[in-house]
């Protein structure tokens, strides 16, 4: 039962995306569909996060069936059977339809793991990306985007949204440690293989003019590095935000203090 011991003191990850394409059905597609108002075709996916080499699909370069045994996409309940289970590569579904809604994403992982499952959102986006969100130092919040027309929205290409994540297995069992090792990630490009954009996230403004290019997203090691930076900058901020509310509620009690001696002494 050696396989069975965790090695205390290990800590190892693998990089994943988890997200979604979206492209504007043509009228001839929406002629042959069962539903007439659907306007878009999707697929949302769990992949590795880097991109085989001359592909045109954002991630998926690593086959991740040797650690994850199934992804389970829970979607709107408007669609038929709308838990699907997918067991194996490609950990994806694809579906047409007219709105945007939040799609459950639940991941098992193999046996050998013996790791609890972990359950990610993810926000089904079909619209090209505008700011919706407030900018730093902006003194007003955003007017809400105008939806393009079907035919200007097929002139811009496909929608993407893709969220970069890193799965931690802290203290794995040997024989988990063992395969993990044994297939180790393909490492992310310093820089984009294919002079393709960096996808678009709502925590980098900047990278919103880049996506609008054109082009299919590719993660990066830099863009990786840039992400730790921010969060960095984040958890700074909140631990400021953490010792400002802890000064001011040391002060609070001091005074109480005072108010109930004060109260006491009067009685």
């Amino acid at each position: 039962m050696a396989d069975r011991v965790r090695v205390r003191g290990v800590t190892i990850h693998r990089p994943i995306i988890y997200g979604n394409t979206a492209t504007v059905l043509t009228a001839a597609e929406r002629e042959t569909t069962h539903y007439p108002d659907h306007t878009h075709r999707w697929t949302v996916a769990v992949r590795s996060a880097p991109s085989a080499p001359d592909s045109d699909t954002v991630g998926g370069g690593d086959d991740l069936a040797y650690f994850i045994k199934r992804v389970t996409f829970k979607l709107h309940d408007t669609y038929p059977n709308p838990t699907r289970n997918i067991d194996k590569p490609p950990f994806e579904v694809s579906e047409t339809g007219w709105g945007e809604f939040e799609i459950q994403i639940r991941i098992t992982f193999v046996a050998e793991s013996g790791e609890k499952a972990i359950t990610l959102y993810h926000h089904l986006k079909l619209h090209p990306w505008s700011i919706t969100f407030p900018l730093p130092n902006a003194s007003a919040a955003p007017a809400e985007p105008e939806i393009p027309s079907p035919e200007n929205a097929a002139k811009l290409g496909p929608v993407h949204s893709w969220q970069y994540d890193e799965i931690v297995f802290t203290d794995p069992f040997q024989n988990f440690l063992t395969l993990l090792t044994a297939h180790a990630p393909m490492p992310l490009p310093k820089t984009s293989v294919n002079k393709n954009p960096v996808p678009f996230h709502s925590s980098n403004p900047a990278s919103l003019e880049a996506s609008l290019k054109g082009g299919v997203p590719e993660f990066t090691s830099a863009m990786e590095k840039e992400e730790a930076d921010r969060l960095e900058e984040a958890k700074g901020k909140i631990i400021k935000e953490q010792e400002k509310f802890r000064s001011i509620l040391i002060e609070k009690e001091k005074e109480l203090e005072r108010l109930q001696k004060l109260l006491a002494s009067k009685e």
